[in-house]
C-alpha cells in the first residue's frame, strides 16, 4: 500500500506540496487531478525516491521511502513501474533493448527477458516494433512502449505521469484501455497523474483532487462528478467545456 503522510515540498519560495496526505488502496487506480502546479507529479516522484520531502514522508509497503539506503531503494523500485510523461526512452537503443534493460538488471535469464519483452509489446498492441528505434515511432507509439517497459517488470505498482498529454482523442482512448488492461491483467495498483478529465473518469476507481498542494476532495468518479465543492466543480465544468476553455 502507498500512503502519503503530511508530505511537504517546496522549491525555493514556492510551496508545491503542503502537508499532503493520501492513502492509495491496493488493486485500484487512483487518479491525481488538479490545476497545473498543484503538486501532482511532485507527489508521484516521492513514491520512488526521485525527490526528498522537506517534511512528512511516503510509505510503500510499510517502508518509509526517504529512510531507505541505496540498495533498499533499488529493491523497492523493482516493484514499481514508472511511465514518464514523454516516455523517457533511450534513443540510441532499440525498443527491445529499452525493455530489456530493467529485466537484465534483475538478473533474469535471456529466455525470460525475451518472453517478457514479447508479452509486454503484445499487451500494448505493438508486437512488431522490437527492432525499431524510438525516433522511428509516433508519439503515441512511444508512450505505449513506455507502458510496455513498465509492465515488463511485473510491478506491484504502476505510476503514470500525464500518459495522454499531446495525444489525439483516438490515441487517448487507446491509452486509457491499455491502462485498464494493465491493471486487470497484472493486478497492479495504479496511480495516474492527468489533466484529462475524460481519461480520469474512464480509468479511475477514485479521484483525488489537489489544490494548493493538499487534498481538496477524494471520491469515486460518481462522487466527483456530483461534487458540491465550488473549486472542484469549476475545474470539472471548465475541463468539460461547460464553464469555459479547457
Amino acid at each position: 500500500m502507498i500512503q502519503f503522510h503530511s508530505l511537504s515540498k517546496r522549491f525555493g519560495e514556492k510551496v508545491v506540496l503542503n502537508e499532503f496526505s493520501l492513502a492509495i488502496p491496493e488493486g485500484e487506480t487512483t487518479v491525481l487531478m488538479g490545476s497545473s502546479g498543484t503538486g501532482k507529479s511532485v507527489a508521484l516522484k516521492h513514491i520512488v525516491g526521485l525527490l526528498e520531502p522537506d517534511s512528512g514522508y511516503v510509505e510503500v509497503d510499510g517502508q518509509v521511502v526517504s529512510d531507505l539506503d541505496y540498495d533498499a531503494l533499488m529493491e523497492l523500485r523493482r516493484t514499481i513501474g514508472y511511465v514518464f510523461q514523454f516516455a523517457a526512452l533511450f534513443d540510441s537503443l532499440t525498443v527491445r533493448d529499452n525493455l530489456s534493460l530493467g529485466l537484465r538488471r534483475q538478473g533474469l535469464p535471456d529466455r525470460t527477458v525475451a518472453e517478457r519483452v514479447a508479452e509486454s509489446l503484445a499487451l500494448v498492441e505493438l508486437p512488431d516494433v522490437a527492432d525499431r528505434y524510438p525516433a522511428e515511432l509516433s508519439g503515441g507509439m512511444r508512450k505505449r512502449v513506455g507502458i510496455a517497459r513498465a509492465i515488463a517488470l511485473r510491478p506491484r505498482y504502476i505510476l503514470y505521469d500525464e500518459p495522454t498529454t499531446g495525444l489525439d482523442p483516438v490515441t487517448t482512448m487507446a491509452m486509457d484501455e491499455l491502462m485498464i488492461r494493465a491493471r486487470r491483467e497484472l493486478g497492479a495498483t495504479s496511480v495516474v497523474v492527468t489533466h484529462d478529465l475524460g481519461s480520469a473518469f474512464t480509468v479511475a476507481d477514485r479521484i483525488a483532487f489537489l489544490s494548493e498542494g493538499r487534498i481538496r476532495q477524494v471520491g469515486t468518479v460518481r462522487e466527483i462528478r456530483a461534487t458540491a465543492d465550488a473549486l472542484v466543480r469549476e475545474f470539472i465544468d471548465a475541463r468539460s467545456g461547460m464553464g469555459g476553455p479547457a
